[in-house]
């Protein structure tokens, strides 16, 4: 008796193990940390294209410019006393690029400021700013209202990742370089994505362990971390000193060639959820899509160890389906940026075709 019961016991036991393992597999499955459900807004997108109207006088070369000419693209998004203020890039003829800002009362139809807010000077900036420009901004609001910016800035050669804080944002300080370390400096580096949370209709900063994080990179994504937002340091692997890679493409998927992060990364119940864009391969790709096509996938991190990557969205969730993504200065791109939460609805903001704005929306149930 004792044998059978010991038996039994056994069989349950390892049986039980068998269900947790099958459950856990399941778990890993499960995309209800993810945020999905999003609708192109067709009936107005794209929501902002470029204007010749708008010219200012640009302080390195003395010339009046129409500077966003050419194109508009890949907005960041902040919600503001009541209204979403859209930060975007926008690049004249000779493909300078600079940051406008536009304001919505609904989050779908935007009134443009006339001049740039944000532009290559005769600063200590300029000889990495000049003549590519300030690109693809993402922004975070800090604890005491200042509005963090992370944003590339290009020479004409290599892009860097940069710093930059207003209170306002219409006024900015540069911070320069985040990779600000001797053997980083003339890296190429680009998006950084500090991680936060949502309080009511504002993403702010959230510190894990006593730091600030930030995901970065535009092939594979690499970590840093920070105690003020403003200084940040490189998370290195101790044996060898080389960045840690933490997200990486994968051969047969929409994320083949690269991955490059979208908005801020958000600090859920679940984890850190990081919303990225993915660009397809050329061979050993994803092929149903055309090679190098920008589409958006999710993925999610622990929150206790944000290196940790715990889940992971086997297919975007966006990608170019429209004529005015599919072609422009660059084809079939949907590249997301910005993201708020406004009127108890998701806002997801993005660049087609590295030509125009558009929006998607998701209504919370």
């Amino acid at each position: 008796m004792k044998k059978i019961i010991g038996l039994l016991s056994l069989f349950l036991l390892f049986n039980g193990k068998i269900s947790a393992q099958q459950n856990g597999s399941k778990a890993v499955k499960n995309q209800d940390w993810a945020i999905l459900g999003f609708t192109k807004a067709d009936s107005i997108n794209p929501i902002l294209v470029p204007d010749t109207n708008q010219t200012f006088t640009c302080p390195v070369s003395n010339k009046k410019v129409q500077w966003e000419e050419r194109n508009v693209l890949n907005p960041s998004a902040v919600v503001k006393d009541g209204k979403v203020y859209l930060i975007y890039r926008a690049q004249d003829h000779e493909m300078t690029s600079r940051l406008g800002l536009a304001i919505s009362d609904d989050g779908l139809h935007f009134t443009k400021l006339a001049a740039p807010v944000f532009y290559p000077e005769n600063d200590n900036m300029m000889q990495y700013e000049w003549k590519g420009g300030v690109e693809d901004p993402r922004i975070i609001e800090s604890d005491n209202g200042t509005y963090i910016m992370t944003y590339t800035s290009y020479d004409g050669k290599t892009a860097r990742l940069c710093l930059a804080s207003s209170k306002n944002l219409t006024t900015w300080t540069k911070h320069g370089l985040v990779l600000h370390q001797e053997k980083y400096k003339d890296l190429w580096s680009k998006s950084g994505a500090i991680v936060g949370e949502r309080v009511g209709d504002k993403i702010k900063a959230v510190k894990i362990k006593g730091k600030y994080w930030m995901y970065f990179g535009d092939t594979d994504l690499y970590l840093a971390t920070s105690e003020d937002l403003i200084h940040w340091e490189v998370a290195e692997n101790e044996e060898n000193k080389k960045m840690i890679s933490v997200l990486h493409p994968r051969m047969g998927y929409f994320d083949s060639r690269l991955v490059e992060p979208g908005p801020f990364a958000l600090l859920q119940k679940e984890g850190i959820l990081l919303i990225y864009n993915g660009s397809n391969a050329a061979n050993y790709n994803d092929s149903k899509l055309p090679k190098f096509t920008y589409a958006a996938g999710q993925a999610l991190f622990d929150k206790e160890n944000p290196h940790k990557l715990i889940n992971r969205m086997d297919q975007y969730f966006i990608h170019p389906d429209k004529p005015y993504e599919k072609t422009g200065e660059v084809n079939e791109v949907c590249f997301v940026e910005g993201l708020v939460y406004f009127k108890n609805q998701w806002f997801l903001y993005y660049g087609t075709a590295d030509s125009k704005i558009a929006v998607a929306v998701k209504n919370e149930k």
